[in-house]
């Protein structure tokens, strides 16, 4: 369950867990999901592809090295899966804004193909804070792979990577600004304050804080939740869209995005490198505590001890790794990201009904996402 705390006019997030043991049921699925399987990336490909090559004009700069660092993980083959511009291309849809089948017709046509400019910046600006973000982290993390190719503080420097971030960073910004929207600004600030609290979080845990699941949560909020919840929304603002329906995009993608990183602590225990595009195990090498390890020491208080030990000494890394095998860990993450899988398509169920096929079609792929989030080995 989630409460929401009001200090200052800001929420502040807590959760608290009540018994997962139980919940494995098999994922929500509307019942519209049933009558056809299809393809979420498929859906929006054409605008997934302007989108891309729009990102690859943005991120061109003057000085040769800097556009070189900029442009590393925008290059065709290393984009990435594009997942927050799908789910954002998809939520424009669902909200009951589609692109224009005929082009030069009425006034209609021309505002909504305006809008869906503006809600495809929202993912190109997303798009390009998440790969800042990456940068940034792996400067932090001394991480030497991304995306199954050398991450670019490895290839280029630490230096290079900070000020391509910051590069980044600032062209999202210019962006953002020409949206004119003061409220979608406000979000996306948030986020970038966001992503800044919940890595300052992940450096400076006390024991306590590492072995608390509710400051795990909160933090994983900060650092996945929040791009993905606070430009759902945008884009709901754009469309001129009630509070409530805003509010229930913001929840699909909080959700989703929660429940997108409950699998990845999973995969860094079961994955390959090679499956992940970076080291397995490379949280809890790096000394964080996540999810499945939060769960073994309900089982196992005397991991307790070992966690606030640290993982600097290899032998605890094993120690704790015999624990989790003989826990429930990973099935309670997995249970739990079923959990806000479920919560994010509720939330696509519960908005207002509509009889476009277009619309039917994106909400069924974004409850279909939900299902491919936690199924998901890479």
């Amino acid at each position: 369950m989630m409460i929401i705390y009001v200090r200052s006019g800001r929420e502040t997030l807590s959760w608290s867990f009540p018994s997962l043991l139980g919940l494995g049921r098999q994922i929500h699925q509307s019942s519209s999901l049933i009558e056809e399987q299809l393809d979420p990336f498929s859906l929006v490909s054409d605008e997934l592809s302007l989108v891309a090559n729009r990102l690859r004009a943005m991120v061109i700069a003057e000085v040769p090295k800097l556009a070189s660092a900029a442009e590393y993980f925008f290059k065709l083959g290393v984009e990435g899966k594009r997942f927050r511009p799908t789910v954002l291309l998809l939520m424009a849809t669902a909200l009951n804004v589609h692109i224009p089948e005929s082009v030069g017709g009425g006034v209609g046509d021309i505002v909504t193909t305006e809008l869906r400019t503006r809600q495809q910046s929202i993912a190109e600006i997303t798009e390009m804070i998440h790969v800042a973000s990456l940068l940034h982290d792996d400067v932090l993390d001394d991480a030497d792979k991304r995306r199954g190719i050398g991450s670019l503080n490895a290839v280029m420097g630490n230096k290079l990577a900070v000020l391509a971030g910051d590069f980044l960073l600032s062209r999202a910004c210019v962006a953002l600004a020409a949206l004119k929207n003061t409220e979608v600004v406000s979000l996306v600030a948030t986020v970038v304050e966001n992503l800044v609290m919940g890595e300052t979080m992940q450096m400076t845990t006390s024991s306590e804080q590492r072995c608390s699941m509710d400051y795990y949560m909160q933090k994983t909020y900060y650092k996945t939740a929040s791009l993905i919840s606070n430009s759902c929304k945008a884009i709901a603002l754009l469309a001129g869209q009630t509070a409530e329906v805003a509010m229930l995009a913001f929840e699909y993608g909080k959700n989703l995005g929660l429940a997108f990183q409950l699998i990845d602590d999973v995969l860094d225990f079961t994955g390959t490198s090679a499956s992940l595009g970076k080291g397995s195990l490379s949280d809890i090498q790096q000394g964080i505590v996540t999810a499945p390890i939060l769960f073994a020491m309900e089982e196992f208080p005397q991991l307790h001890a070992i966690v606030y030990q640290g993982f600097d000494n290899p032998e605890n890394i094993e120690i704790a790794l015999e624990y989790l095998g003989k826990s429930h860990g990973m099935e309670r993450t997995k249970e739990l990201a079923m959990k806000h899988a479920n919560l994010a398509a509720a939330a696509i169920d519960s908005l207002p009904e509509s009889n476009d096929e277009n619309v039917i079609r994106s909400r069924r792929a974004l409850v279909d996402l939900t299902q491919r989030v936690i199924t998901r080995n890479k």
